[in-house]
């Protein structure tokens, strides 16, 4: 290696490392190897000051000290690809993590490419549906929408995640494939989403990139790169419609903060890095659709403090179509999914793309929570014997709504020993207007919750409930 693309780090601060180079700078994103240890991988990220940048340090920053030479290999990290990546976990720099021995390809892909606005899909614009009743009717995605999943900690984003993965992706045949980034959570979730996949038999059809909270933040942050790289290819290549799923993306932003930190560069008014904005454009960009293939994302987002106006979860607001919003309170209830109804929305619910009865229906349901919502201080106060009978009778339908909102799921099988259920939309939609219409005033309220359909209310010989 000429002695010009040769430079010395100068200081490490955590995983920040600063470097100097006297002649031919690097480019933002090459990787650096130390000329001892070739294993030690640094990447540039951007300029300190004249002949001076700073660069993550994607490996232990044990074995860095000041003075060590390092050398630039010209390149940014190279992400493996191919169908060979199926069925497998692996690392941000494609190294197995599921013991089922080394990846083997040559084709790889750089993890930073520009996105490449796809061909509008507008022409025949499709409903991807979950089997998930409450998200079906009120939150609906579009095959290559974008969806959030918005709660604070402990109110089951990432189970509905990993419910409406293992829905989609089997009930798809194998035209679909997914692709997981796990991005700052809990190691142990990741293998209990492994072990739900294998079980369902979704695996081979699925590939998982892991950056665990345990790791470093430059390998948090660079995860969800990684994971778009091989939705891209799958996309492209394979022409594959793709089911993208990152879990969690508010780590995604707290670990560029953790990054910006390292770096002294001023935050902004909200204490967040102020490159926060353009990282979730770089990100969301690439996640789009072509007029062949199509990628849908859902994604999980922590609320901090459970504050949806906290500055990183804004940042993510403009790039959805669907908002799911997971509520403490709805949690506390007993209630799965612990779904806020009236503060999840869906530009696809609309007559033009859900057609004109699911739209009535939704609108109608959504009228009668409302209804029941402005009702709820005078019952806590007086009694629900104290309101007039119109509204005994909306107060009491809203809660047949809710309750048959519950739902039991597949992933949760092993922890409930209650089998899951989809539950078609037109059975869901048939269903909440008979509840609409008074049809079912006669069965009790408890007897909506966990059920799949009104129907097995009946098939459980429990007939003499139903008024026609």
């Amino acid at each position: 290696m000429d002695d010009k693309h040769i430079g010395h780090i100068l200081s490490v601060r955590g995983n920040v490392v600063e470097v100097e180079f006297q002649e031919y700078l690097p480019s933002i994103n090459d990787i650096l190897i130390m000329r001892d240890d070739k294993e030690v991988r640094l990447q540039v990220y951007m300029s300190s000051d004249v002949g001076i940048l700073y660069a993550f340090c994607l490996t232990g920053v044990d074995k860095l000290y000041r003075g060590a030479e390092i050398v630039n290999t010209e390149h940014p990290i190279l992400f493996p690809t191919g169908k060979i990546m199926l069925g497998r976990v692996v690392d941000l720099f494609g190294n197995a993590l599921d013991g089922l021995g080394k990846i083997d390809t040559e084709r790889k892909s750089p993890i930073y490419q520009s996105g490449e606005l796809g061909v509008s899909l507008n022409v025949k614009q499709e409903l991807l549906t979950t089997g998930i009743k409450v998200i079906d009717l009120f939150a609906p995605l579009l095959k290559g929408g974008k969806m959030g999943l918005f709660g604070g900690a402990g109110v089951g984003k990432t189970m509905l995640l990993t419910e409406i993965l293992h829905n989609v992706l089997g009930t798809s045949g194998g035209k679909s494939l997914s692709v997981f980034a796990g991005v700052g959570e809990r190691s142990r979730e990741g293998l209990e989403l492994y072990h739900a996949l294998n079980d369902t038999r979704s695996l081979p059809f699925s590939s998982l990139i892991f950056g665990n909270m345990g790791e470093n933040p430059a390998i948090r942050f660079l995860t969800a790169y990684a994971a778009v790289t091989l939705a891209e290819y799958y996309r492209d290549e394979l022409g594959k419609d793709i089911l993208f799923f990152i879990d969690n993306l508010f780590r995604f932003a707290q670990a560029g903060n953790e990054l910006s930190t390292l770096m002294n560069v001023i935050p902004s008014e909200d204490g967040y890095q102020a490159t926060l904005e353009s990282e979730m454009a770089s990100f969301h960009e690439r996640l789009s659709s072509t007029d062949k293939n199509y990628i849908s994302s859902i994604e999980a987002i922590y609320v901090p403090s459970d504050d949806l106006l906290d500055y990183a979860v804004q940042s993510i607001f403009p790039y959805l179509e669907s908002i799911v919003v997971l509520s403490r309170e709805i949690y506390q209830q007993g209630i799965v999914p612990a779904i806020d109804i009236l503060a999840s929305s869906s530009v696809a619910l609309d007559p033009l793309y859900v057609g004109d009865f699911h739209f009535e229906v939704a609108l109608s349901a959504k009228n009668i929570l409302k209804r029941a919502e402005n009702l709820e201080r005078i019952v806590s106060l007086v009694g629900e014997s104290e309101l007039s009978k119109e509204d005994q009778i909306t107060f009491r339908r809203a809660r047949r709504i809710k309750n048959f909102m519950t739902q039991n799921f597949f992933v949760a099988e092993g922890q409930k020993g209650i089998k899951g259920a989809f539950v078609p939309l037109d059975v869901c939609l048939k269903d909440v207007n008979g509840i609409i219409m008074g049809k079912y005033d006669r069965i009790p309220e408890e007897r909506f919750l966990y059920i799949g359909s009104i129907g097995e209310i009946e098939h459980a010989g429990e007939s003499a409930y139903f008024n026609g």
